[in-house]
């Protein structure tokens, strides 16, 4: 179990990155789902103890992680939102050298790691190609391959399917699953098909903030009857966002079908929809801007 309690980071200029963010995250896949900007690279690099919060409280078991960082670092396999290491060297060589740094001391050990996590990330047929070849699900496959090294008991993957296409994407997130499920993985993302998908705990982040957690599930529950929609003329997107709390919109086929938020009826024409994880997470940072538009004008 990871528990963060109170965990605020507020950068030298100023900027309050995260503000009192309290968490329990289980074993298993945990989504942490926000747009960009609003703290999950922080965060991570905060639990991944890259940076110290200004203040705040972290543990992982029994383990003090601000005061032992060294010995988190032990358990954690990492694969941050910009794995930029794309050597003209071969994957099979670099995870090597990876593992030796690592403290993987015994060359037959070594070879019995890497050997598994080529197959496991379904890397051996390219081991011996460069990594700065690699197409970008398979230098994601091979950061997810080095983030495994020692057996790591918690894994950070931030933002780890943005920019690739739907078959890398589908076989990425088919590999985390696999992984999560004896350890703790934070998959940090903004795309809501990501969790919905893997994970069965996740929080919502915006501003810095902690805004929502749950399952998703229960959260798409609970969201039921309070969502409709309606097909309208682009040019009347503004009257219907005057009028109604509007959480979403999108384009089809030359008209934009809009989603609103409501107890009750609106009526004109409005239809009730079996809302999902992404209206969910729409409705949440639409009421997020509405507080913060409100407490402006006031």
């Amino acid at each position: 179990m990871l528990e963060l309690k109170n965990v605020t980071h507020i950068y030298s200029n100023g900027t309050k990155a995260l503000d009192n963010v309290s968490l329990s995250i289980p074993k298993g896949m945990f989504g942490l789902l926000g747009p960009n900007g609003a703290g999950k690279s922080t965060l991570m690099r905060t639990v991944a103890t890259l940076q110290t919060p200004s203040e705040g409280e972290i543990r992982f078991g029994d383990l003090d992680i601000l005061a032992e960082p060294e010995a988190l670092r032990e358990k954690l396999g990492y694969l941050p939102q910009d794995f930029g290491v794309y050597p003209r060297v071969s994957a099979y060589d670099m995870l090597d050298h990876m593992a030796v740094l690592k403290g993987v001391a015994s060359a037959a050990d070594r070879k019995a790691t890497v050997e598994t996590l080529l197959n496991q990330t379904n890397l051996w047929d390219v081991r011996k190609k460069a990594i700065a070849g690699f197409s970008g699900g398979m230098r994601q496959r091979f950061g997810i391959a080095q983030a495994l090294i020692g057996n790591p008991d918690l894994i950070i993957v931030d933002e780890p399917t943005a920019g690739l296409d739907p078959e890398e994407r589908n076989r990425f997130l088919n590999l985390l699953a696999e992984i999560g499920e004896n350890v703790v993985v934070i998959l940090s993302t903004h795309i809501v098909e990501d969790v919905s998908d893997l994970c069965p705990n996740m929080a919502i982040i915006s501003e810095g903030q902690i805004r929502m957690t749950g399952a998703p599930l229960d959260l798409i529950e609970q969201a039921k009857g309070t969502v409709w929609a309606k097909t309208i003329e682009r040019d009347q997107l503004e009257a219907t966002r005057a009028q109604y709390h509007v959480i979403s919109t999108r384009l089809f086929a030359g008209h934009t079908i809009v989603h609103v938020l409501s107890d009750q009826d609106p009526g004109k024409g409005f239809a009730l929809v079996d809302g999902g994880l992404e209206d969910v997470y729409f409705s949440c940072l639409a009421d997020v801007r509405r507080k913060a538009t409100s407490q402006a004008a006031a």
